[in-house]
Parts: C-alpha cells; structure tokens; sequence
C-alpha cells in the first residue's frame, strides 16, 4: 500500500492526459486529509479525481437542500462517509426504546439520502459500512439485547448491504472488512479525533482511497477477469516431475491445507465469473495428471479456461493465453512462487499484475485476500458459464487449424444467431457489457441497469441485442446496440459494442446488415456513427471505414439506398425481430 506521504507529494505531478472524474466527499467528519488520498491515488491508477468537499457534517444540507453546491457540481459518483464515533454519541443521547430502534431509523434515514439524490442526479453513490466498536456496556450480552450499541451497529451494517441489492447504482465501501483485517488500532486515531475531528488514522487513509477507487474503476469497466496459476509449490506444494502425484502438498494435513485452501479461493473466483489459466513450466500429460486423479484437488480441468505446459518461457505462454481468451493484458493476474519468473514477467508484460507472494506458502491466501484482486461492480448468471464458453472458444480454434479456408470454417460452425430488442430479461447483462466492455466498444459511454430501462422505454430510440450460438455451444449475449433518432432521416449509432470473443466470426457484417434492416423497416435513409478513441479500443479505430461508411464532418455516415447486404455464414433464427418493440 502507498505511504499517505506518498499519495501527497502525487498531488504536485501532472495529471494531465489522465481521464477526469468527480467525485463528491460528503462526510460527518473531517475530511481533508482523506480528500488527499482519493486525489494522490488517482494519480497510480491514471485517474484525475475532481472532488468537491463538502463542508464539516454538513450531509443532510448538501443532500437535502436542491441548490446546495453538490448539484450544482454534479459529480459522478458521491461518497457519504459516516463515522461510528457519530453513531455512538448519537446512541447515549437516545432514550431505551430509540436505542432499540435506532438501525431502522438509520436505513430510513440512509434510503431518504439515496432517493433524494436518485431524483436529482445520475451519480454512483458509495457508502461505507462502519468500523465496529463494542462500547462494552453490557460485555458479551450486547450479543443477547436490541438495547446494546454493537447489536444495532451490526444490524445497520447487514441494512445497507440489504438496500445496495435494491438500488443498482449504490455500492458499498466495507470500511468494516478492512478493520477486521488491520484491527481498530490501526483504523482510528484518538489523537486525530480529538485535535481534529478526523476519525481515521493517517495510515488508513490510502486504505479507504484504495477501496473507493477499486469501486470506481470497476464501474467504469477496468477490472481483473483472468487468474493465471504456475503449478509447482503454488496451486500444490512439491515439484510433480519429481514428486509425482503422490507426493505433491495438498489435501488437509500440514501444508497441503495451504494449497488446498488456495484452489478453492481459486475456485470460487471461477463460479463468479473469473477466468482461470494454468501456465506452467511442465511436461504437459505430468502437469495435467493431479487435475484428472488426484482425490485431493479442489480444482479440475473443467475449472480450467486454458491449460498451458511447456518448457517455453512463462511470457511466451502467458502472450498464449492472452491470444485465446483475447483479453487485456491488464486484466491478468498471474501468481508464481518463484521471484525469478515473477520479475521476467514483470519485465516482459508489465501491464499484467504479478503479486509478490511471501516467502512462506502459509501466508499466500492471506496476503492475496488483502489486495482486493477481483473488485466488481456487477454479477449475472452468465458470469457463471465463463470457463465453458472459453473452452469451447478453445475447440472452435483448434477447428480453425484443420481448414485451409477460413469460409468454409465458418460455415461448419453453424452459427445461429438470436437478434431481438432488448427485454426485461436481458437489461442486466445489457448495463454490465456497457460497463465492462472496452476493446471492441466505438463510444465507451457506460450505462446503469436504469439507464437501459429508460432507453428501451424511449421510443426516439431503437435497441438490438444479439446472442450467438454454434455446433460447440452458446456465446451467450455478444453484441448490443443502440441507436437513437438523429432527425427524420437519420439514426446516430449510439453504442456498438460486441464481445471480442466473436471477432473474426462476420459478425461486425451480420450486425451492420441487421442495423441496416431496420433502418430500412422504418424509413431511415441514412446511419451516422462515431469513433471517439481511447487507450483500450484501437482494434476498432477503422470499423466504420471497413464496413463502407464516409467520413463527413467528424461522423462515419452510411447510405441505406446505396448499401448492399454482405453474406455471411449467420443464419439469424429471429425473422420478425424489426416489428418487435419492449
């Protein structure tokens, strides 16, 4: 973690080039110094935070009043921070059976913040969980009665974890988490507190900036999506070429709970949604024998997306791995027990993240448990299904090879297309590829579940969403796009954004031709698109110029009488999509 000294002196270095958000710090107390951290450690993830900071314990005013300055700031997120030293002096002056109601009367107070700001602005809003203290009024019998400071604190903090659910754009801090790992000592500073009225520490400062900027990039769609794991004394203990799978660490004895313990963290990443790779220095059949026969392996084959063994170098391989999951290198984690293969990777792709794990394999899972890899700002069910979609990407690759013809590889795919506006049952996915997709995405404009909701209502616009499927099984939903009425002639491309998983599969064509479709089926002449450029979307820089487009005055327009449909090897299974409206 960044010293607080550090994220200070980043204040004095340039930030220009970096992209800018604002951010509005509403806090019961004071929160200059916090202010700072959000701000300087912006500056190592290349983020130019804009914050207005409200005044002292000023959040009921701010929040309440409709010509406060925060509206007229209009930040795009807003960060309520509370403290549980208010929360405690505001219990002692509670009669009995105000104490006993006192977490219902901070949801209603919580909900009434999150509902008066959902009707005047379309920000984010990030609330914290609260550090515990047990006051030790009634000693471990607070457990037992309503009327105990800690019964109540814990109820509050399972009420806002409960309204977050409810509302998609309110997320949580979990101020609370991060003291049960660094204990109250280290959170809360007595001295700040009673000079200054801060109630965090100095060194908890970049914790909570940390926190706050993991949730505000992975909103914006800059997240962790693949685990990449050596195997000898880091997925097992024990080298397997010269072990064997007998004797290889894992299993619930001694060390082996170490690794064991690690495969199923590494497992249940998988059923979130998070990609998993094997990259090893191994003969392959030896490196993939434990996954097929050992007992005690909490991780399988089918738990693995991509599966690479060899005696090439680890970035050779890990270059492999990205061309087939076809994902950023810096959404790549990559653990190694070996410092060497560590730095050569630091070396070699530096954009991938590479923890250096400790010394001692008993403190891997505890010191990966603190850096907050896999931060998300959504989940869906199709997250699930992840790794078996990316083993059939596999196969389909592994087709690919035997064909000489690339045409005649597509035709043998038998790619089924499902092209329909978008519904009730799709929005979710819909919002979540807005906010996460960023290589294949013309505009990167990021949408909320509400946002799509509002859209698809609006009838000065039009939606499609396109599912694939093939002989080896379901993409799942892979393009979106929005267009919205230009003029009485024209439909503006709002969003193209597609699943880099599909490229080269002709359906940037079968897409165009279904846009086109229903451009023609309500009497617009022309489409006009945008490309505004940024650090992750170059692949489609030329999009619009490959599909026929002209450039004129800054837009790509398409002539709908002039345009001549391409062939492709999609059969859309969807006939009568152009009629249907949500």
């Amino acid at each position: 973690m960044f010293p607080f000294n550090e994220l200070r002196k980043n204040l004095k270095k340039d930030f220009s080039g970096f992209k800018k958000i604002k951010i509005a710090l509403l806090s019961d107390s004071a929160s200059q110094l916090l202010n700072i951290a959000i701000r300087g450690y912006g500056y190592h993830v290349q983020l130019n935070f804009d914050i207005y900071e409200a005044d002292y314990d000023q959040i009921d005013l701010q929040i309440f009043d409709p010509s406060s300055e925060l509206y007229s700031f209009n930040p795009d997120f807003v960060f309520i921070n509370r403290s549980t030293e208010k929360l405690l002096r505001n219990f002692y002056h509670k009669d009995k059976n105000e104490q006993a109601d006192y977490s219902v009367a901070n949801y209603q107070t919580t909900r009434r913040y999150i509902e008066t700001l959902a009707q005047r602005l379309k920000s984010k809003v990030i609330i914290n969980t609260y550090p515990e203290i047990n006051d030790n009024v009634f000693g471990n019998y607070a457990a037992k009665t309503a009327s105990s400071f800690i019964y109540q604190l814990r109820k509050i903090n399972l009420s806002l974890m409960d309204l977050s659910q409810n509302v998609k754009d309110l997320f949580i801090c979990d101020l609370a988490a991060l003291q049960n790992q660094y204990g109250y000592p280290f959170v809360f500073d007595p001295r700040l507190y009673v000079n200054a009225d801060m109630v965090y520490s100095l060194e908890f400062q970049p914790y909570i900036a940390k926190n706050i900027t993991d949730i505000i990039l992975s909103i914006s769609g800059s997240f962790k999506k693949c685990l990449i794991l050596d195997l000898d004394n880091t997925t097992w203990g024990g080298i397997i070429g010269d072990d064997g799978p007998e004797g290889i660490q894992i299993g619930h004895l001694g060390l082996g709970k170490v690794f064991t313990d690690l495969q199923l963290w590494a497992k249940q990443l998988k059923q979130r949604g998070i990609i998993l790779a094997v990259c090893s220095k191994n003969t392959e059949e030896i490196a993939r024998e434990p996954f097929i026969s050992h007992p005690d392996m909490a991780l399988r084959l089918d738990d693995i997306a991509v599966f690479v063994a060899n005696w090439e170098t680890k970035v050779e391989n890990i270059r492999h791995i990205q061309s087939v999951l076809n994902i950023g290198f810096d959404s790549m984690v990559f653990l190694d027990d070996n410092p060497f293969e560590r730095e050569m990777v630091r070396t070699g792709i530096p954009e991938v993240m590479v923890p250096e794990l400790p010394e001692d394999p008993a403190e891997y899972l505890i010191y990966l448990r603190t850096l907050n890899l896999f931060e998300t700002a959504s989940f869906t069910e199709e997250d699930e299904i992840r790794t078996k979609q990316y083993q059939e990407e596999a196969k389909r690759n592994r087709l690919l090879q035997s064909f000489d013809n690339e045409n005649d590889f597509l035709l043998n795919l038998n790619m089924l297309a499902d092209v329909k506006p978008f519904d009730v049952f799709n929005i979710p996915r819909i919002a979540q590829l807005t906010q996460r997709s960023n290589q294949f995405n013309l505009r990167t404009i990021r949408y909320t579940e509400e946002d799509i909701k509002q859209i698809s209502a609006d009838p000065s616009y039009f939606t499609i969403s396109l599912s694939l499927e093939d002989r080896f099984g379901h993409h799942g939903l892979i393009g979106i796009i929005i267009l919205k009425k230009e003029d009485e002639t024209t439909l503006f491309i709002d969003s193209w954004i597609m699943s880099c998983r599909v490229l080269k599969r002709g359906m940037e064509n079968f897409t165009l031709n279904a846009i086109v479709e229903l451009a023609v089926f309500n009497n617009f002449g022309k489409i006009s698109a945008e490309f505004i450029p940024t650090k992750k979307n170059g692949i489609v820089k030329d999009h619009y110029l490959n599909l026929g487009f002209k450039e004129q005055e800054g837009r790509w327009v398409l002539d709908v009488a002039t345009f001549k449909e391409t062939n492709t090897f999609i059969t859309n299974k969807n006939k009568t999509w152009t009629s249907t409206r949500f």
